[in-house]
């Protein structure tokens, strides 16, 4: 771990390095996020007189680099993941969000306007699907929260310094809040949005919930709209017959062994 941990350390502080050293004789446009990071904190630096206790140094933008691809990319790829395989087992939610997105996009390339139109067209099906996706396979099965003060909840008053889990994996599969086909693929149940879904509870929370809600769950849904829009435009696909369903946590929840998927081009 520590040799990962020093390896990826290295190549990242390389990486900051010679963009820094870009930027600063301005060989580099703000084309991604490294960039837009490095240029705001040097600006941040540059305006005050003391640096020492202003912007952050590049341990910290090394781990910021760390969060935003865990937290923004390995999400993501998860969640499209099991849609993928979801809509292979459930040939007839495929079509349907085929047919949705053909009606709003026809070939063209999808654009922001035309995913404001999915919300609209044939009962939202692509939000409904990655909502019921997200029920039965969130990509992480357990949220942590530590108490800095005596609070209260319902009935139970926790003292400072708990760590509370809160299980999300195994309140998406409770048949007291989803109802007796809680473990099928039924995305028709957030026809009515998440707060009639889940009863008007706070039981639906994959990306956290209140001020720690995540900061990226809307660019995340609109990136896994779009990679699925696309996906869906071009390719018809189905499980392939050496695929085996076993949903296992790596950090992430992950197909044990893999998604073999057959996809054949339309």
């Amino acid at each position: 771990m520590k040799e990962i941990h020093d390896e990826i350390g290295t190549l990242l502080r390389g990486m900051i390095e010679k963009r820094e050293k870009a930027l600063k004789l301005g060989e580099v446009d703000n084309e991604d996020l490294l960039s837009v990071l490095i240029d705001s904190n040097l600006k941040e630096i540059h305006e005050h007189k003391n640096p020492k206790n202003v912007g952050l140094s590049i341990d910290e933008i090394i781990e910021e680099c760390k969060l935003f691809y865990f937290a923004g990319q390995e999400t993501t790829s998860t969640l499209l993941l099991w849609t993928i395989v979801l809509l292979s087992m459930h040939q007839e939610w495929q079509e349907r969000a085929r047919e949705e997105v053909l009606h709003a996009f026809g070939r063209s390339k999808p654009d922001f306007d035309g995913l404001n139109r999915l919300k609209i067209v044939s009962s939202i099906k692509v939000p409904m699907i990655l909502y019921e996706v997200l029920r039965l396979y969130p990509p992480f099965g357990l949220l942590t929260r530590f108490t800095y003060k005596e609070m209260k909840i319902g009935g139970i008053t926790l003292p400072p310094g708990v760590l509370v889990g809160l299980p999300i994996l195994l309140i998406n599969h409770d048949r007291e809040v989803w109802g007796e086909d809680v473990e099928e693929f039924n995305p028709e149940r957030f026809s009515g949005g998440i707060s009639k879904a889940t009863k008007y509870q706070v039981s639906f929370f994959t990306f956290g919930w209140g001020p720690r809600i995540c900061i990226g769950q809307n660019f995340a849904l609109i990136e896994a709209k779009i990679a699925l829009a696309m996906i869906l435009q071009h390719f018809s696909f189905e499980l392939s017959p050496s695929y085996v369903h076993a949903p296992h946590v790596r950090i992430s929840l992950q197909p044990q062994y893999g998604a073999q998927i057959i996809f054949r081009k339309l």
